[in-house]
C-alpha cells in the first residue's frame, strides 16, 4: 500500500499531523519506536507536571496557616505519587490512540529510516520507510524525530550511577536525600520546586549569569529571591569542571550530594535520517520554510527536531501548518507559526508565564518600547489567594505604534491565563483594542486589563 503521508516520530507534531491528514481521508502510516505522545507526554511535559501539582497540594497543605487552617501530621508518599504519575500517562497515550484509530491511519511500532529515494529535485518521487524489515511508500514524508537531552563533556559524567538524567528522575521511586541540578534553565528549575517542596535539599549550578536565561529577567529575579530565601542554594556564573562520583567540583569548589542531575538542554535528533541525502540543517536541525517544508521535495519537518522553539504546542501548531500546506487547503497562506507569539511556562511555585518579546530583547532589536508594570497584587483574586505573595506582570509596548509586543507575568495561576496575551500579541492589537477585551471579575486575569 502507498500512504499519502509517512511520518516519524509519534509526539506532538506526529499524532497531531496524523490526526489531521486522516480525518482529511488521506492515507497515513505513522512510525513510533517507544510510545505514542513522544517526549512530552511519556518523560516530559505531563509526568513532571503531574509530580509537581502533588508536591504543590504537600506544600500548600504544610503553609495552611496562613489562611487559616491548621492540618496536622501532613505526610506525603512518593511511591503513591509516581503510581498516580503513571496512570495519568496511560490514560493520555490511550486517549491519543484512540483518536487515531480510523480507517486512514496505520500506527507501527519500531525504528523507521528513511530509504535513499530518486534524484532531488524530481517530482511525485517516491518515499521509502524501512520499519521492522518491512519497507513502505508514500508520496510524503514528515519528520518529527524530536530531541535527546545533551550530555555536555564534563569529566565523570560518563558510567556515572550518581548521574541522572530527567528521564532517571521521573523514573525514580525514592526520593534522593540531597541534590545538585546542573543547569538553572526550565527542566533544572522545575525539578528544583519539586524535590524542595518535597524537603530535599537543593543546588542548582548554572554557567551564566542567570537562572532561566531566556526569559524576562526583572520577572526571573522574583523567582530566584524567593527561592534563595527559601534555602535553595543557586549558583550562577558557576562553571562544573568535574564529576567524581556525587561530587561536583565547579569554580574550584566542591559540592557534594546523592544525585546529581544534568539538565543543560536537549539536541534535535537526527539519528537514523543519513539516507536523506543533501538534507539541509542548521545549528545542528533540520532547516525549515514558512510552510515546514525541507529542502528536499515532499519531505516536511516539525517540532523539537527543527531547533525552532522546543516545546509541544509548538510542534503541534507547526504539524497544523505542514498538513494544511499539504492538503493544499486555500487557507495553508495564512498558515503560519508566528514565533513571536509562542507563549511559554515554567511550572515553578509561582509560575512564570510569557509571551512575545522581552525588555532586553527589544532593546537588541532597536524598538522603542514603553514598558508598564504592576504586581499582581492590583488583581483582587491573587490577593485572595496568594497570600505573601506579590507577583509581577511586566507589558511591553511599541512606542510608536501601541501594539502589544510581549507580555511577561510571575504568580499563580498565570500560566492560565497567557493564552490571552498570546493572542493580543500575535493579533498585534494595539493597547486601546486590548483594553476593550473583558475579564470576568473576580480573576487573576484582571490584571492584563490593569495593566493596560
Amino acid at each position: 500500500m502507498r500512504y499519502f503521508l509517512a511520518i516519524i516520530g509519534g509526539g506532538p507534531a506526529g499524532y497531531t499531523a496524523a490526526e489531521k491528514a486522516s480525518k482529511a481521508g488521506k492515507d497515513v502510516v505513522l512510525f513510533e519506536q517507544n510510545a505514542v505522545g513522544g517526549t512530552c507526554l511519556n518523560v516530559g511535559c505531563i509526568p513532571t507536571k503531574s509530580l509537581l501539582y502533588g508536591a504543590k497540594q504537600y506544600y500548600n497543605a504544610t503553609h495552611a496557616q496562613k489562611y487559616g487552617v491548621t492540618a496536622e501530621n501532613v505526610q506525603f508518599d512518593f511511591v503513591a505519587m509516581q503510581k498516580r504519575k503513571t496512570i495519568v500517562v496511560r490514560k493520555l497515550v490511550a486517549g491519543i490512540k484512540q483518536r487515531l484509530n480510523n480507517e486512514h491511519c496505520t500506527v507501527v511500532n519500531g525504528e523507521a529510516k528513511p530509504l535513499p529515494t530518486s534524484p532531488q529535485g524530481e517530482e511525485n518521487r517516491t518515499i521509502r520507510i524501512l520499519c521492522n524489515g518491512v519497507e513502505y511508500e508514500a508520496d510524503n514524508l514528515m519528520i518529527c524525530t524530536g530531541s535527546t537531552n545533551f550530555v555536555p563533556p564534563i569529566p565523570g559524567i560518563k558510567d556515572n550511577p550518581a548521574i541522572w538524567d530527567s528521564t532517571d528522575a521521573l523514573a525514580a521511586t525514592e526520593l534522593p536525600k540531597s541534590i545538585i541540578i546542573v543547569g538553572g534553565g526550565v527542566i533544572g528549575m522545575e525539578f528544583a520546586t519539586l524535590y524542595h517542596e518535597l524537603g530535599v535539599p537543593v543546588t542548582v549550578i548554572e554557567a551564566l549569569p542567570t537562572i532561566l536565561p531566556n526569559l524576562d529577567q526583572e520577572v526571573v529575579s522574583v523567582l530566584a529571591e524567593k527561592y534563595k530565601k527559601a534555602g535553595i542554594n543557586i549558583l550562577t556564573e558557576t562553571k562544573v569542571e568535574e564529576i567524581d562520583g556525587g561530587k561536583v567540583t565547579a569554580n574550584g569548589v566542591e559540592y557534594e550530594a546523592e544525585k546529581i542531575l544534568v539538565s543543560v538542554g536537549r539536541r534535535a535528533n537526527l539519528s537514523g535520517l543519513e539516507a536523506l541525502e543533501g538534507l539541509e540543517t542548521e545549528r545542528g536541525a533540520i532547516k525549515i520554510d514558512e510552510f515546514c517544508r525541507t529542502n528536499l521535495p515532499n519531505v516536511y519537518a516539525c517540532g523539537d527536531v527543527t531547533g525552532k522553539i522546543m516545546l509541544a504546542h509548538v510542534a503541534s501548531r507547526q504539524a497544523e501548518v505542514a498538513v494544511t500546506k499539504l492538503l493544499n487547503d486555500q487557507m495553508a497562506h495564512d498558515q503560519k507559526v508566528n514565533y513571536l507569539a509562542i507563549p511559554s511556562v515554567v511550572y515553578t511555585n509561582p509560575e512564570i508565564a510569557s509571551v512575545g518579546v522581552t525588555e532586553s530583547q527589544a532593546e537588541e532589536m532597536s524598538i522603542p518600547v514603553e514598558v508598564r508594570k504592576l504586581p499582581m497584587t492590583f488583581s483582587g483574586r491573587f490577593m485572595a489567594e496568594n497570600e505573601g505573595e506579590t507577583g509581577l506582570c511586566k507589558m511591553i509596548v511599541d512606542a510608536k505604534n501601541h501594539s502589544v509586543l510581549g507580555v511577561h507575568m510571575i504568580g499563580n495561576p498565570c500560566s492560565e491565563f497567557i493564552a490571552a496575551a498570546s493572542f493580543a500579541v500575535r493579533m498585534g492589537y494595539t493597547t486601546a483594542e486590548f483594553q476593550q477585551v473583558v475579564f470576568p471579575h473576580p480573576t487573576v486575569s484582571e490584571i492584563l486589563h490593569e495593566i493596560l
